[in-house]
């Protein structure tokens, strides 16, 4: 992710253990102030509580942020249907937003750029390979062969979600996918633009996302390209790092409206990153 990639994250906690030594007691200290920021800020704030917002239901297992609770919730309200995910950026899989739903059964796609990662996943995530749960693909994702990639595959014309995290080209990625409409998006926005500003960086297909605050687009940019898909913003991270679209035919009544960027838009704040307990890994298991 932009502001929280690989590299942006190495030279934080770099910084960070030079300020405090990297120290357990440390590491400790700040998951207790995260907990303490979202307690008093989200969780008994009165803006969320009441609604049919979607941040009260944040939970980490494998995603960044409160992605995983917020994706849970999502299909809670409109259901399933072929349980197929497609998520691009995923690294080594073990931070990102479809990891989870593995472990509930889900089959789905993963695309990264880096030969890497793949090499990692493949090792790591070989069960779910061989037995045909997890498709994984190493390519460098543009607006010009995203289709081609989906048609490589051959993945349902419509699955249930679609998460794209590839730090830059986000915008005219998603606008470049025509032919397949999942019924969930969730894309990472640019939140230090606020709601009325409809911003994108210039298309370039080589590009990726460095440590400034050029990249990607705003939240009101994604709402109205949202918009003329045929999707409803309904929420984004209380992080203010992703955000999510529910395809128009699935909203019904489930959701806050108005499904606008002044509705939903949710500041940076970064500073909640922050994995609680063991460190992820993923390894050979039986689900009971």
């Amino acid at each position: 992710m932009a502001f929280t990639s690989p590299k942006i994250r190495e030279k934080l906690a770099s910084l960070y253990n030079q300020l405090v030594g990297g120290s357990q007691w440390h590491k400790n200290m700040h998951a207790m102030e995260v907990e303490k920021f979202l307690n008093e800020n989200l969780f008994s704030n009165s803006r969320y509580k009441g609604t049919k917002r979607l941040n009260m239901h944040e939970y980490q297992v494998f995603s960044q942020f409160g992605e995983d609770g917020i994706i849970n919730e999502i299909f809670k309200r409109i259901g399933t249907t072929n349980k197929y995910f497609i998520e691009f950026g995923v690294e080594n899989g073990l931070e990102c937003n479809t990891t989870n739903l593995l472990l509930h059964q889900w089959n789905g796609l993963w695309i990264d750029g880096s030969e890497k990662f793949v090499k990692s996943i493949g090792t790591t995530f070989s069960q779910q390979m061989s037995n045909k749960q997890l498709a994984v693909l190493n390519r460098f994702i543009t607006a010009g062969n995203i289709e081609s990639i989906f048609d490589e595959v051959s993945i349902p014309k419509e699955p249930d979600l679609m998460v794209m995290d590839i730090d830059f080209n986000d915008y005219y990625i998603w606008e470049a996918i025509h032919n397949y409409k999942p019924r969930v998006v969730v894309l990472e926005y640019n939140a230090v633009f606020r709601p009325d500003i409809a911003w994108t960086v210039a298309y370039n297909a080589n590009a990726t996302a460095g440590a400034s605050s050029y990249f990607g687009a705003s939240l009101h940019a994604f709402e109205l390209l949202g918009r003329k898909k045929g999707y409803c913003l309904v929420g984004c991270t209380f992080s203010g790092v992703n955000a999510f679209f529910v395809r128009e035919d699935c909203i019904g009544d489930l959701f806050e409206g108005p499904y606008t960027a002044a509705n939903h838009y949710e500041p940076p704040r970064y500073f909640l990153y922050c994995k609680n307990g063991h460190p992820r890994s993923w390894g050979e298991h039986q689900l009971l």
